[in-house]
């Protein structure tokens, strides 16, 4: 049935509280320091960032997961929430799934400051492209053609969740609802991560063959680009060679994007691969959208890497006392689900590692991680859009036009939706999303 509108709904309040004080060494965002770290997080973390070799430039996995860095990029999706629409939450950059191949953290690092820009990973896939010989450039077609539909499937599964959402901020449930079930938005978006861990296990597969039956000539020319210094690598654009005919665009983004994966997880290491940028959790709100736009059609465009920290500290700066407490508070209560995060990647990167030392990892185990991990960003997902809504629900038509202004997207129409950054002039098909706003039955997922 579809859902219906009520009128006075009352938003559960939130009773969870994490008992921890770790994070120690990390400046929150008051200024403050919260403790020592956790034995868990040390082994997480410091461990195999003091044996990575190519040192962080700003970034890592502790700024990442940092009071001040999360609580502006949680704010940043806010302010793209609320001025947003269903369209845009849905947009999506490929390379933020079957994210366990160094990419992020390579680009993040990069000494030529390129990172963010266009030309990053199509030079880096280019050079690769040119050292591997056909049959292992065959091996990575062979790949795009078996996961291009699967990839669209994995952004299919995101939009009824993402409706869901949207819902829950015009308070627009069910009559016998009190708002999102944590549950059922923590089982459904688990779902979502046990796919994209079956497809990473594939993709590392693949990249594993790859790397075995590499020649010292091809290892040698490998070894001549720098992991993370954009100006080491040989100027080669394949693009204006590589045009497969009768090949669907996701199946062209996939082939570039396990090029470039190819050689920042050849060229990386364990902390790479665990490493993430604090927008990779929670991405159902429309940040991607409002900070990629400007650059989408272009090839030397330049993201600033400081919009997300910058508008979302200015977001804060026009909410209420009481409006920027709903943020806020959502720092406390994430500490514990990040560093298990963190725990979790890591355990997935060392195994998808076996498969570069010729041997074979545990495909159930990763599986199994990718289930809990997507229960993981299932709950900071759905504290998200909890607390979104309560703000919502207070904003003066004075602060609603000061965030369009700050989102500075004028001229700017979403689509109906997005596969990735595609987008598709099609209403989207999410059904009856009914069921995120109440408990599973026992045994359902």
């Amino acid at each position: 049935m579809p859902i219906q509108h009520k009128s006075n709904h009352t938003l559960r309040t939130v009773l969870l509280m994490i008992l921890f004080l770790g994070m120690a060494g990390i400046q929150t965002s008051f200024g403050e320091r919260q403790g020592t770290r956790s034995s868990r997080a040390d082994h997480a973390v410091n461990r195999e960032r003091r044996t990575q070799q190519n040192k962080p430039q700003g970034y890592s996995t502790e700024q990442a997961i940092s009071d001040q860095a999360q609580l502006h990029t949680i704010a940043f999706s806010g302010l793209a929430f609320l001025t947003g629409d269903y369209g845009a939450s849905t947009f999506l950059p490929p390379g933020k799934v079957c994210d366990f191949f160094g990419f992020q953290y390579m680009r993040d690092i990069d000494a030529a400051g390129k990172g963010h820009n266009p030309m990053f990973l199509n030079r880096v896939a280019s050079n690769v492209i040119y050292i591997l010989n056909d049959a292992q450039k065959q091996r990575l077609m062979d790949l795009a053609e078996e996961q291009a539909p699967q990839l669209e499937t994995l952004a299919r599964m995101r939009l009824p969740l993402i409706a869901a959402f949207h819902h829950e901020l015009r308070g627009d449930i069910p009559n016998s609802s009190t708002g999102l079930n944590k549950e059922a938005v923590r089982e459904y978006i688990g779902g979502i991560f046990a796919f994209d861990a079956e497809l990473s296990y594939r993709r590392a597969e693949v990249f594993g063959q790859i790397a075995v039956s590499l020649t010292p000539e091809q290892k040698d020319a490998l070894g001549k680009m720098k992991f993370g210094d954009f100006d080491t690598w040989p100027e080669l654009d394949e693009r204006d060679h590589f045009k497969p005919r009768g090949k669907s665009k996701l199946f062209n983004v996939a082939y570039m994007t396990y090029a470039s994966e190819f050689f920042s997880w050849y060229a990386g290491s364990v902390y790479a691969d665990t490493y993430f940028c604090p927008e990779r959790h929670g991405t159902y709100f429309g940040g991607f959208y409002m900070k990629d736009m400007p650059a989408m059609g272009k090839r030397d465009y330049d993201i600033s890497t400081s919009v997300t920290g910058d508008s979302g500290k200015q977001f804060l700066g026009l909410l209420s006392p009481s409006q920027r407490n709903n943020i806020t508070g959502i720092i406390e209560w994430q500490h514990e689900p990040l560093l298990e995060i963190v725990d979790v990647r890591k355990a997935i990167s060392q195994e998808l590692r076996k498969f570069l030392a010729n041997q074979k990892p545990d495909r159930e185990k990763v599986l199994a991680l990718g289930k809990r991990y997507g229960e993981l960003d299932g709950e900071l997902s759905w504290n998200y859009a909890n607390e979104f809504a309560k703000v919502n629900q207070t904003l003066t038509a004075d602060q609603r036009s000061a965030m369009m202004r700050l989102r500075n997207l004028e001229g700017y129409e979403s689509a109906p939706y997005y596969i990735y950054s595609r987008s598709i002039n099609d209403q989207p098909e999410t059904g009856d999303v009914h069921f995120f706003f109440f408990a599973p039955k026992k045994g359902e997922s």
